[in-house]
Order: C-alpha cells, then structure tokens, then sequence
C-alpha cells in the first residue's frame, strides 16, 4: 500500500470550494490520486467494475477528497445515460476515471466513450483503473483540452470519427469557466443532434454562471433543461446543481 501522506477526511466548506476552484483545471498535485489507484487495485478483485467504484467513493469518504462527480450526483449521471441510450460518449474532465467507470456500467452494449484530460498524469492513473475494472476496450482517453488551439478537436475528428451529428451525449466535469467556450466548440462542429443529451456538473458549487445563464436564456428555444438539486461530492452540507440538457438543435455557436 501507499505511504502517501494522510488527508483530512473533511474540511470546511469554504476550504473545499476553494480547492474545487484551484484544482478544476488538472490534478490537486499532492499524491492522493495515485494514492486511490494503489487503494482501489490491492481491494478490488480485477475486472469488479461494481467493487471499483464503490472503493473509489470509499475513498473520498473515509481517506481523501476527491473532486469526481461522486455518489449522490453520479446517479443522476447513470439515469440520463439510461435514458438517452447513447452509442458515442464524449466526457471532458477525467480526472481519476471515476465518472466514466459510471458511464460505461449504464451505456448500452457496443457504446463507447471518449474522455479528455488536461492533465497527462491524471490521464494515466485513469487508464490503469479502467483496464483493472475490466472496461478498457469501451473508453478511450485523449489528453488534451477543447481550447488548445484546434489540436485535441482535429484529433477528434481525424482519429476518432467525430463528425457531423455524431455524439449522443456530452458530459461536462472540467474547469468551470471552459463549461461555455467548449459547448460552443462542440455546437460550431455540429457534433451534436437533437435529441443530444448534455450534463454539466458543479453549476452551484463552485459554481459555473455562464454555463448556467445560456441554457436559462435558450431554454425551450434550443435547449430543454431539467435542473437536479444535489450536494456537493462527499460533502453532503454544501449545496450543488447538475444540469441535464437536451438539444432541440439549430443553436448558434
């Protein structure tokens, strides 16, 4: 096992949205994520995707916090997957690989789905998670971010097939004030369809406003927005809201 240094099990909510706003864009950088892969690989059998994410959420309970979507706001994840039964996943914000261990359980058979990651370290100890849960060969992670100037979105379309019309759901777990700038790289591509699904994470805490302010402004123009009132992941007394939209189609980039 790890003898990474020990985390608080819990701080303050002022401390921990101040970390959520520090670390939205990469890693936290203090050994807690590879910490949780050596955690999640000597107590989980391989090929227990169920016991993976459970050790994961186990984790961020009981060890360190971590900033994936988490259990309580994870299922409302797993419910629009289930209801949009999409055959391409695009997911931007990897972090460890918790979000898309969840996605990959509910998609339907033969689905597959693309998550980006900024952070190169972070891109690898999802990677080793994944194959230990046995969903390797259904998720791919591309590191890199929509805002790089063209590079990731060309190797998306080039390597990847994203075309016209071609993703089904969009889930949105990275820096909060990238939620907008990257919808609208998405939408100028034409990747989407209506009938579309995108979920966003963290609207309330830490919170992304103009994320939130476009769909209110389009909604039932382009947009249909159902808003879910959650909590925080692992910190169960701050207050949080996932969106889930789908897309009517012809919205202006």
């Amino acid at each position: 096992m790890s003898t990474a240094k020990v985390w608080p099990r819990r701080w303050s909510p002022a401390r921990v949205l101040r970390r959520l706003k520090q670390s939205s864009g990469g890693q936290a950088g203090d050994g807690r994520e590879q910490a949780l892969a050596e955690y999640v690989l000597a107590s989980t059998a391989p090929g227990d995707l169920d016991a993976v994410i459970s050790a994961i959420d186990q984790f961020a309970y009981e060890r360190a916090f971590l900033i994936n979507v988490g259990d309580e706001k994870g299922a409302i994840l797993d419910a629009a997957i289930c209801a949009a039964h999409p055959a391409r996943v695009l997911e931007l914000g990897t972090y460890c690989g918790y979000s898309a261990l969840r996605i990959v359980r509910v998609m339907p058979p033969g689905a597959r789905l693309w998550s980006i990651e900024q952070d190169a370290a972070n891109a690898v100890i999802a990677a080793q998670i994944w194959r230990h849960a046995g969903v390797a060969d259904r998720v791919s992670c591309v590191v890199g971010a929509l805002g790089d100037g063209g590079r990731t979105v060309e190797r998306l379309a080039g390597e990847h097939g994203f075309a016209s019309s071609s993703l089904d759901f969009v889930f949105l777990d990275h820096a909060k004030d990238q939620y907008l700038p990257d919808l609208r790289r998405i939408l100028d591509r034409d990747w989407l369809h209506p009938g579309s699904v995108v979920v966003a994470d963290n609207i309330k805490a830490p919170g992304a406003p103009a994320y939130h302010a476009y769909m209110r402004e389009h909604e039932s123009i382009h947009w249909r927005t159902t808003e879910h009132p959650a909590h925080l992941e692992y910190q169960p007394e701050i207050l949080d809201l996932v969106l889930e939209s789908e897309y009517l189609g012809a919205a202006t980039p």
